[in-house]
C-alpha cells in the first residue's frame, strides 16, 4: 500500500468513526476530507465518499437488523425512490462546474451542521426535547409493531427518498442529515430504530449511486477501496466507544468541524 492509499485509509477511518458517533450524520464530511486530503475534485470525491459511507452504513444496518430495530419496509421504500433519483443527481453533478458545485455543497454542509449544533445546544440547555409534530404521518401499530401504511405516510417517505437520492448523486452525501431529522419529526420511532433505518437507506441508496458511477467511469477504485475499508474499521471502533463519547457536546464538536470544512471549501472555491 503506497502513501496515497494509506492517507485514504486513514481519512476513511475518521469518517467511519464520526458516522458511528454522530448517528448517521458524519458521512457529509467525507467529500471535504477527500477534496483537501487527497486533492480530488467534487465530481471525483462524491462517488468515493458514497462508497465508503455506503459500506460503513451497510455494516451498521446489518447489526441493526440483528437487533430487530430496522424498519426494513420503510427503508426499502425510501431507498427505492432514492435509487431512482440518484442518477439524476449524478447527471446534474457532471453538468455543473466544480466551483458552483463546491459552493452548493458548502451551503448544504452549513445547513446540516447548523441544525445539529442548534439541536445539541437546546438539549444541553433544556434536556432531550420531544420533537414531534402535532400530526404524525407514520406511526407504529401497537399490535403488530409495524408502521401503519397510510397515504400521508407513503407521501412523506417518498419525499424523504427523493431528497436523499438526489443529494446522494449530486453531492456524494448519504442523506442521513435528511433522513434522521425527518423520521424523528414525522414518526413515533425511537432514536435507535431511526438511526438503524437511516443507515439501511444510506447503504441502499449509496449502492445505487456507486453502481451508476462505476458504469459511467466516474469511480476511482484505487482511492475508493482503501477509503471504504478505513471507514468500516472506523465504524466498528466508533461503535465500541459511542456509549462513552456520544452526546450533545460531541454533536457540537462535529458541527463546528463541519462549519470549518464548509468555510475552507468556500475559500478554496472562490480563490
Amino acid at each position: 500500500m503506497n502513501e496515497h492509499e494509506l492517507i485514504g485509509a486513514g481519512l476513511g477511518t475518521v469518517i467511519g468513526a464520526v458516522l458511528a458517533l454522530t448517528g448517521a450524520g458524519g458521512g457529509i464530511l467525507a467529500v471535504p476530507l477527500l477534496v483537501f486530503g487527497l486533492g480530488l475534485s467534487m465530481v471525483e470525491a462524491a462517488p468515493v465518499g458514497l462508497l465508503a459511507v455506503g459500506l460503513a452504513s451497510a455494516v451498521g444496518a446489518l447489526l441493526g437488523l440483528r437487533q430487530g430495530i430496522v424498519r426494513y419496509r420503510a427503508a426499502l421504500f425510501i431507498a427505492g425512490i432514492g435509487i431512482c433519483l440518484s442518477p439524476v443527481g449524478l447527471w446534474l453533478a457532471h453538468q455543473v462546474p466544480n466551483t458552483p458545485l463546491a459552493l452548493g455543497f458548502s451551503m448544504v454542509l452549513l445547513y446540516a451542521c447548523g441544525r445539529i449544533f442548534r439541536k445539541a445546544s437546546l438539549e444541553l440547555r433544556y434536556g432531550k426535547p420531544a420533537e414531534r409534530a402535532g400530526f404524525l404521518p407514520c406511526v407504529l401499530n401497537p399490535l403488530e409493531g409495524r408502521l401503519r401504511w397510510t397515504l400521508p405516510c407513503a407521501r412523506f417517505l417518498a419525499i424523504t427518498g427523493m431528497l436523499s437520492g438526489l443529494l446522494s448523486g449530486l453531492l456524494g452525501v448519504g442523506g442521513g442529515f435528511v433522513i434522521v431529522p425527518a423520521l424523528t419529526r414525522y414518526t413515533d420511532l425511537n432514536l435507535k430504530s431511526i438511526v438503524a433505518t437511516s443507515l439501511a437507506v444510506i447503504a441502499l441508496v449509496s449502492t445505487g449511486s456507486v453502481i451508476t458511477a462505476s458504469v459511467t467511469g466516474a469511480m476511482h477504485w484505487a482511492v475508493g477501496l482503501p477509503f471504504a475499508a478505513g471507514a468500516v474499521v472506523g465504524l466498528m471502533a466508533g461503535r465500541q466507544v459511542a456509549r462513552f463519547l456520544a452526546g450533545p457536546r460531541l454533536q457540537q464538536l462535529f458541527a463546528i468541524s463541519g462549519f470549518c470544512a464548509a468555510a475552507l471549501l468556500i475559500i478554496k472555491s472562490v480563490s
